[in-house]
């Protein structure tokens, strides 16, 4: 196998902060071979078993049939009093961020094609509310722009816009923007101050393109009334690439409060089905109602907290069969960090609007994918990425030798090593795996796409294949020639949940900038910015070696230190991050295990020395000068944090074992001459890895 020699650049570039020989082995021979077990914020290991009866838990869980019926949302005027100027109409979301699995036997309120008596009211309301004289110019005003719009007329030069004059008292212009909204869906209402101004609602206009003028008013109707449990249904149709640009115009412009499928229609032909595109509320619009505390309590979110043990089996391959098999999406787990793939790990994880019960029902199809639940228990909220105090190692290095022309003792050589590495500590790297193993593309070049919102160019790296003829990198290799999303999928293995959620997308929307930017809303929040910390942690790799490079284990002016010694995570507040001044420097104040370096985002401050000046031809080379770490497109802001260039692992113990050959032994070897294995345990703080530590201890590059 051809070896990948830019991974090993990389890693074999980067110092050493103790001074020992070291020795060669081999790590993760198997997955049972390198054992990792989270410490949680109390200190407790994660895969200590608490188990509660689940008879005992499903009692304390709310009923799902005695949910209080929501009251009504308005979200429209929600954000205009609160001074936006911004047309609520021109929401700009994505439909696949999230779903909403619902069967057909729920009850479901069906917007038709007459006016409600509630509408009514609503229209009424105008003349209670807008004197004589205002209301007939508001009628000449949506007559005007109807007629234009009726006649292909474009409207030039700026908005036409209606102004109904102050109206002090705030729900009357809550009850006036509903009421105008609903009798003229072509029209749209912003608040300013206490006026309400009205204008054309361009976005009508340009589904009148797509749909009749029928469907449009209807349409524009049921999003105004914003009912829950109501769909909205497009009049049935058997061109496909109609459907297509319906779908893309509603998920476009109102993809944060609506979704849209496609059913065929009952009892239609099957050779030529007619097919319809229902619309309905996401659930996730309605969070900023106001509610009552027994409605809250009913309503309340289900949460199930579980350890997860898995081996050898890659973290996000984990998460999507989990939600596969509890018919959830992957954005529905959280988790308080990533765990190496070649590896036996346990790890405490949340999932949403699944119960206990649903969770142990499960237990023996994913044993087949080599994944436990444990610790199954209900809790009131989501666990957060850096939610933990640690990990626990346990690890065994095989086939122990020493370095290249050294003569020492073995033993002594590993003894030396680890209280060494145990008084000293080792820089404070981020390890291989948060780079990936590609040897064509690393995550860290897909986050750097996305920095500079070049999407497109980060799903092509995405699904860059590797030089191996396996289905996966076959169905790669096809979509970068052809860029045809339904063929990939065809040829996407099913395991490859990331992937084909991917190319789901592409299909959907197309391989367009705007396209992309959808299809990268298929990955859960915590999977995007995960590719954007690991462009950041190679900058502080970088940043660390040429730190220590440039001026050794010495503090000196404009470094940076933490004053907080009881900080064990990289999120050090900006009041304990300090600046050295020059007579600090003289009176030898800070000691080198207080250095910190900023890791990459609009939130930091940078070294006032040489560092600092690298950090920013770094940024330059990577066209990030004017960079703000924020892409609105995909919802990602990173305020960036410090990590200590040093860390020490805690609680080390170790054993060597000798393991006899018997092959060798036959021909007269003597037992001096076992190959030796190490057992070593430690405990390392959040973010730091085990690989890095052991590097530093055997001052070899795996």
């Amino acid at each position: 196998m051809e070896e990948d020699t830019d991974f090993r650049i990389r890693f074999s570039s980067l110092c050493f902060i103790t001074d020992h020989v070291g020795f060669h082995g081999t790590i993760k021979s198997s997955p049972s071979d390198f054992v990792v077990i989270e410490i949680d914020e109390q200190g407790q290991l994660v895969n200590k078993a608490t188990d509660e009866p689940i008879d005992k838990i499903s009692k304390a869980l709310p009923k799902p049939n005695n949910f209080a019926k929501k009251t009504k949302l308005d979200l429209q005027n929600v954000s205009l009093e609160e001074g936006s100027d911004q047309e609520v109409n021109t929401l700009a979301g994505f439909s696949n961020d999230d779903q909403n699995h619902q069967t057909g036997s729920e009850k479901e309120d069906i917007i038709n094609d007459g006016t409600s008596k509630c509408e009514e009211e609503k229209v009424d309301v105008l003349g209670s509310l807008l004197d004589k004289k205002t209301s007939e110019l508001l009628n000449q005003f949506a007559c005007a722009i109807k007629e234009k719009w009726d006649s292909k007329t474009e409207l030039i030069g700026p908005s036409p816009e209606f102004l109904l004059g102050t109206i002090l008292d705030k729900n009357q212009r809550a009850i006036l923007h509903s009421a105008i909204r609903q009798k003229f869906p072509f029209l749209i209402t912003v608040g300013k101050n206490s006026e309400i101004v009205v204008k054309p609602n361009l976005e009508y206009k340009e589904l009148l393109h797509l749909v009749s003028e029928e469907e449009a008013l209807d349409f524009f109707k049921y999003l105004d009334a914003k009912k829950e449990n109501s769909k909205f249904t497009f009049k049935p149709d058997t061109d496909k690439d109609h459907r297509k640009a319906v779908h893309h115009f509603v998920n476009k412009k109102f993809g944060n409060l609506v979704e849209t499928k496609s059913f065929p229609e009952p009892n239609c032909n099957a050779g030529n089905p007619n097919i319809v595109i229902t619309v309905r509320f996401r659930e996730k619009a309605h969070k900023h109602r106001k509610r009552s505390l027994l409605e809250c309590q009913e309503r309340k979110v289900i949460y199930t907290a579980f350890t997860l043990r898995k081996e050898n089996l890659e973290m996000f391959e984990a998460v999507g069969f989990l939600a596969i098999k509890l018919g959830v999406i992957p954005s529905d787990f959280s988790y308080a960090g990533l765990k190496d793939k070649k590896a036996i790990t346990y790890q405490a994880m949340v999932v949403r609007k699944v119960t206990p019960e649903r969770l142990k029902n499960i237990e023996k199809e994913i044993a087949k994918k080599r994944m436990n639940v444990f610790n199954i228990r209900s809790v009131d909220d989501s666990l957060r990425l850096g939610q933990l105090k640690g990990n626990h190692f346990d690890i065994v290095i095989r086939n122990l030798k020493n370095q290249v022309h050294d003569s020492a003792n073995l033993r002594e050589r590993i003894l030396e090593a680890i209280e060494n590495v145990k008084n000293k500590g080792f820089v404070n790297y981020y390890g291989p795996q948060r780079f990936g193993m590609g040897r064509k593309v690393h995550t860290d070049q897909i986050g750097l796409a996305l920095l500079k919102s070049e999407t497109v160019k980060a799903v092509k790296l995405f699904l860059t294949p590797e030089d191996l003829d396996d289905p996966v990198n076959r169905a790669k290799k096809y979509f970068l020639q052809t860029e045809d999303a339904k063929g990939t999928l065809s040829l996407m293995p099913e395991f490859k949940v990331r992937e084909r959620a991917l190319l789901e997308s592409l299909h959907r929307f197309g391989m367009t900038e705007e396209g992309c930017v959808q299809a990268w809303f298929s990955f859960p929040h915590s999977m995007r910015i995960f590719y954007i910390h690991a462009y950041s942690s190679k900058i502080w790799n970088e940043a660390v070696s040429y730190r220590l490079t440039t001026y050794g284990p010495r503090v000196v002016e404009g470094d940076l230190v933490c004053l907080d010694e009881g900080g064990d995570d990289e999120h050090f507040p900006s009041s304990k991050v300090h600046l050295v001044t020059e007579e600090e420097e003289s009176a030898n104040i800070y000691a080198i295990h207080q250095v910190v370096l900023p890791v990459l985002g609009y939130n930091i401050q940078y070294p006032k020395n040489k560092v600092g000046q690298w950090y920013q031809e770094i940024l330059s080379r990577d066209g990030l000068q004017t960079c703000r770490f924020k892409v609105p497109a995909l919802k990602l802001n990173v305020p960036g944090c410090y990590r200590k260039i040093l860390k020490q692992p805690h609680n080390v113990s170790y054993q060597l074992i000798e393991e006899h050959d018997t092959d060798v032994k036959a021909e007269g070897s003597h037992i001096d001459e076992a190959i030796l294995s190490l057992l070593i345990s430690f405990d390392l703080d959040a973010s730091c890895y085990a690989t890095v530590c052991l590097r530093e201890i055997m001052k070899h590059d795996f």
